[in-house]
């Protein structure tokens, strides 16, 4: 029997409602008192509420008794015990021996199938609470509990989740710790919501020349397909929006969309960014390993972009995961199966690389099962006022600015420029002419000063360098040397790769220097 019996606040009420209890031999389980407020848990009794409620109302002062369902505290918990019960990602609450203190149903639920997925009987419900959680799962617990948050990767009847241990601190008046538990497709999904600032559909390619028309027949129709495609086109020019247009309209729209641009990231690092990494795979490998872009990508769709720059060794292991889809993370013997589709993109011309024996044919025809070609601006000048158009309201609203108009000489001016940057030039040229833009409409005058901000001029000369006296020896000078080189180089080749072509080196090289002179890469 639960009671609330609200009262006067005067001293010595609450001795009174006690003695009340005291004397019809009523044994008291919980209490709880607030202002004018005492909630009581009563052991269960012969006596009925009615006779408890008419000793308690002749106490002075006492307004009203009434039975309650629950305490104020156990109402409490029951609400938060249901909302960390509709939480999809398991959570757990351990004590500081590692012992299950509470968990949500999700997390049971996960328990249950992982020690059913091992062949052995499962503990249930209320059985799980105190069993070690390192004997639930394959989890490793460092005694005592650290104070920062840690997290490592487990496999959970066999599939990838990540462990994230959050320590609860003394000033929680408490000890131990909550695991949460997401699983890696999960992780997929979020990182592809970061990704992407908007849907990015076929509605978002702009134009109506045929070529961008045909683009998008081809997209839509290539969408329904579970091939692998690889999208042409200059820099600039919008494949991976192409690439998302594409995902977007399929059956795995609702799967994650990753990408990773092929040639910003070093070998190992690309390696490693791809197919992961096991548990102490290389010095300062993240405890538990890391899942990789094939496994985050899980039922949706995986963007390689500038696929030219990918390495002969990562071209070979690419080739044999699409051969049948598996493949192992990095340092790991466990072999995993991805169900992933891959598009690719690239400006540069695969079939004059084959022949040049820097592109390898197997895996060209691998990729290229399906072909789109992004057409660069300049051979669709009839869609670029309808483009600079849609960048002047973007970019009013960008810069919360009134929105201008383009006047018919900066259409005029727009469609006879070549455009060697294709759409990335004109965005960058339009929201510096409407950051510029004071009042008016904007003119050819406007695009003009914004067109040759953006003009760069290639360093064709000699680095100059001058001996000084303060130089060591020839190893000092020749560093020297260096680092104004590609001091000077790097704004005009700003990847690894591009800097490494342009010098004739490999791009590891170009790596370390720029780490070397503290050049941001």
């Amino acid at each position: 029997m639960r009671i609330e019996i609200k009262s006067e606040d005067r001293m010595g009420i609450s001795q009174e409602i006690l003695a009340t209890f005291t004397g019809l031999a009523l044994d008291i389980q919980a209490m709880e008192v607030s202002s004018q407020f005492i909630f009581v848990h009563l052991a269960k009794s012969a006596i009925s509420f009615n006779k408890v409620k008419k000793a308690l109302m002749s106490v002075a002062g006492v307004d009203h008794c009434r039975a309650v369902d629950l305490l104020p505290s156990e109402s409490r918990e029951r609400h938060l015990r249901a909302l960390v019960n509709r939480l999809p990602d398991a959570i757990i609450d351990i004590d500081e021996n590692a012992c299950v203190m509470a968990l949500n149903q999700a997390s049971e639920k996960l328990l249950v199938n992982h020690q059913r997925h091992k062949g052995v009987s499962p503990l249930l419900g209320e059985q799980l609470k105190g069993a070690k959680v390192n004997r639930l799962l394959d989890i490793e617990i460092t005694l005592p509990l650290l104070d920062k948050i840690s997290s490592q990767n487990v496999d959970i009847a066999g599939q990838s989740y990540l462990a994230e241990i959050s320590p609860i601190s003394e000033q929680e008046n408490s000890s131990g710790a909550v695991i949460s538990l997401k699983s890696i497709t999960s992780l997929g999904r979020q990182i592809s919501i970061l990704q992407t600032r908007d849907a990015q559909g076929l509605d978002n390619i702009i134009g109506q020349s045929a070529s961008i028309q045909l683009l998008k027949e081809q997209t839509a129709r290539f969408a329904e397909l579970e091939l692998p495609v690889l999208i042409n086109g200059e820099t600039g020019t919008g494949k991976e929006l192409v690439a998302r247009a594409l995902h977007n309209a399929s059956k795995r729209q609702q799967a994650p969309f990753l990408a990773v641009n092929c040639a910003t990231l070093p070998e190992h690092l690309l390696e490693s960014e791809l197919f992961g990494y096991a548990n102490g795979a290389f010095t300062g490998a993240q405890k538990g390993g890391k899942p990789g872009l094939l496994e985050l990508a899980e039922g949706g769709t995986l963007f390689l972009d500038e696929i030219a720059e990918m390495s002969p060794y990562l071209q070979a292991k690419l080739l044999r995961f699409l051969q049948d889809f598996k493949f192992r993370r990095l340092g790991g013997t466990k072999e995993l199966q991805a169900n992933v589709r891959v598009l690719s993109a690239t400006h540069q011309d695969l079939l004059a690389m084959i022949s040049q024996h820097k592109f390898r044919e197997d895996l060209f025809y691998r990729l290229n099962v399906l072909n789109l070609n992004s057409p660069p601006l300049r051979e669709r000048a009839e869609d670029i006022a309808l483009i600079a158009r849609h960048f002047v309201v973007l970019a009013a609203t960008q810069m919360n600015l009134q929105q201008p108009k383009i006047d018919e000489s900066a259409i005029q001016l727009l469609s006879s420029y070549p455009w060697p940057g294709n759409i990335r030039e004109l965005q960058n040229v339009l929201f510096r002419a409407v950051a510029l833009n004071e009042y008016g409409d904007i003119s050819a005058q406007n695009i003009s000063v914004a067109l040759a901000q953006f003009k760069q001029t290639e360093v064709t000369g000699v680095v100059e360098f001058k001996v000084e006296n303060e130089l060591e020896d020839w190893a000092s000078a020749q560093a020297k040397f260096e680092q104004q080189l590609i001091s000077a180089l790097y704004p005009y080749y700003p990847t690894t790769r591009k800097l490494a072509e342009r010098l004739k080196v490999s791009h590891n090289k170009i790596a370390m220097k720029l780490r070397q002179f503290g050049i941001n890469n």
